[in-house]
């Protein structure tokens, strides 16, 4: 059965009568929260960081109203700044869950098991977060496992690539030297011939010259 991950939101309840400071703020932006209008909520968690800036509280709480609008870049921003200024142990825990749910929704299981961790050592009975920590933990292997697959995929192709260019460029070479070697023999064929028929042409001049430098000859012929 698939559950659903819980999100916490801090509560301030000792305030003082009507004093409008930073704690005044966030009691008003948690009765927005719980009404579901985060727009307002958020309002008043902002002002009672105006208030006081350090505040771990209205720090987390703004990221909680970030959250539940799916703001969620702005959400682990505030989350943030809230772990390093919270001090105490159960809240700490509450900040780094809410950084785990976001980094799960968003499938960063790797992050998302580090800050389960982190708020299982400062509230180790916390059982939906150990929940989500083993559940992140199986699908972080299943996704390495798939990451794996699909790398070992990608270098199989890029080694066939590589095979059938290096046979491409190899079956070109090929046909080049061939053609080459054709017109390296189409002109020796043609410097033969013309050497022959020069030899030919110059044999034949000579027989010329030769027969023009003999004398003329008569043979006598007898009467009967």
């Amino acid at each position: 059965m698939k559950r659903i991950l819980l999100i916490y939101i801090m509560c301030i309840t000792a305030l003082g009568a009507m004093a409008q400071n930073d704690r005044y703020f966030i009691r008003s932006g948690n009765k927005y929260f719980h009404q579901q209008n985060y727009a307002k909520a958020e309002v008043e968690y902002r002002k009672a960081l105006a208030k006081n800036g350090s505040n771990p509280q209205a720090l987390y709480n703004l990221g909680c109203v970030l959250l539940a609008q799916q703001r969620d870049s702005a959400a682990i921003t505030q989350f943030e700044k809230a772990a390093k200024m919270e001090t105490t142990k159960m809240r700490k825990a509450k900040v780094y869950h809410n950084i785990g749910v976001i980094c799960q929704k968003h499938l960063m299981y790797g992050d998302a098991i580090k800050a389960y961790e982190e708020s299982l050592r400062n509230n180790p009975h916390d059982n939906e977060t150990r929940y989500n920590l083993v559940l992140c933990k199986r699908n972080n292997k299943a996704q390495n496992q798939n990451q794996n697959q699909q790398n070992k995929d990608n270098k199989d192709k890029n080694k066939d690539k590589k095979k059938d260019k290096q046979d491409k460029d190899q079956k070109k070479n090929e046909q080049q030297k061939q053609q080459q070697q054709k017109k390296k023999m189409s002109k020796d064929n043609a410097e033969q011939l013309l050497n022959a028929a020069m030899q030919n042409e110059k044999a034949t001049q000579q027989r010329l010259k030769k027969a023009m430098q003999q004398p003329n000859s008569r043979r006598l012929q007898k009467n009967w």
